[in-house]
């Protein structure tokens, strides 16, 4: 699921799974600025649509780790053909690079942390049964359908980039909670698998599933200010997940303030990242420094991964939690 160590060198990501999300190389560090605060984009919130067979037209899904996903590399294929409305998968492909700041971040490839988190979770038997959880940074969104199917109560997926949200991240929250009847996925060039096994539908129309599901894009701090001002209820997280956010220094502050306001006063953070991201600067010591400084969370490294680039998962608490 991950690339060999000596790709995981050169920082070059495979269609499917990145290595990074951020440049590596020369030609992509160029255009990376040494200070630029994280870009301003407003909050919005998804909503399901009704015709579910919608949102899976013309993807194809595959299934990996028991989890159904649509193939990326098709969902570009279609955005160059058709423009997405931010314009971030053209921009991606003609600037050769997976993070264009303040525009797009990462969010169209899975990055290899992400199943690192994947594992850990398992591995801890982390509890999800009846909890509220945030999947921060999303993406593909696999970390929440992790919870999902784990029983958690309700489940949020945040990614900066609306077109993350509408063309993968919610596509994969319907492929894992299909409804009644059809087959996943269209088109070809790619594996077709039948969804999982189907749960009843609620009243509306929706699986079980999706109603425990809110979608959300925009800057960290514009969904937290939407969150609590939004006429649906909201309760602060039990758990928040949270992959490869950490590569650049410059958003610190504002990942840590998100953290601070959504987390449950008895809540707990999850948090993958390699130990540093060459090109951007950022990674888990200088993350841990930052939040010790800040004297808000105790941090804990709860587990190194030390195939090719050094990774690990931190977990975080408020000081004075139980």
């Amino acid at each position: 699921h991950v690339q060999e160590s000596a790709e995981k060198s050169k920082q070059i990501p495979d269609p499917e799974t990145g290595s990074s999300p951020g440049p590596g190389t020369g030609k992509h560090r160029a255009e990376m600025p040494s200070k630029k605060k994280f870009g301003f984009k407003a909050a919005k919130e998804h909503d399901i649509p009704e015709d579910l067979d919608k949102v899976l037209e013309n993807k194809v899904v595959e299934r990996r780790r028991g989890l159904y996903y649509i193939n990326m590399s098709v969902v570009e294929m279609t955005c160059l053909d058709e423009a997405d409305g931010e314009g971030i998968v053209s921009r991606s492909v003609s600037s050769h690079s997976d993070l264009i700041p303040g525009v797009y971040e990462g969010g169209l490839k899975i990055w290899e942390c992400t199943f690192d988190l994947m594992d850990y979770l398992s591995e801890a038997a982390v509890r999800f049964t009846n909890k509220t959880v945030l999947d921060l940074g999303c993406g593909a969104g696999l970390l929440g359908i992790v919870a999902l199917k784990g029983q958690a109560g309700q489940v949020h997926f945040q990614d900066y980039n609306s077109t993350v949200i509408d063309e993968i991240t919610l596509p994969n929250a319907v492929a894992n909670c299909a409804g009644e009847g059809g087959r996943v996925g269209s088109g070809g060039g790619g594996k077709t698998h039948e969804p999982p096994s189907k749960r009843p539908k609620k009243a509306g129309g929706l699986p079980d599933g999706l109603t425990k599901c809110r979608f959300f894009s925009g800057e960290w701090s514009e969904v937290s200010q939407l969150l609590f001002s939004c006429s649906k209820p909201f309760s602060k997280y039990d758990i928040i997940l949270t992959s490869e956010t950490i590569y650049n220094p410059d958003h610190y502050g504002a990942l840590h303030d998100t953290l601070a306001q959504l987390l449950d006063e008895n809540g707990r953070v999850y948090l993958a990242s390699k130990v540093h991201y060459f090109g951007v600067g950022g990674g888990i010591y200088l993350f841990e420094k930052f939040v010790e400084e800040r004297n808000v969370f105790r941090t804990s490294i709860v587990k190194i991964i030390d195939k090719g680039l050094q990774r690990c998962i931190m977990e975080m608490a408020f000081k004075d939690s139980s």
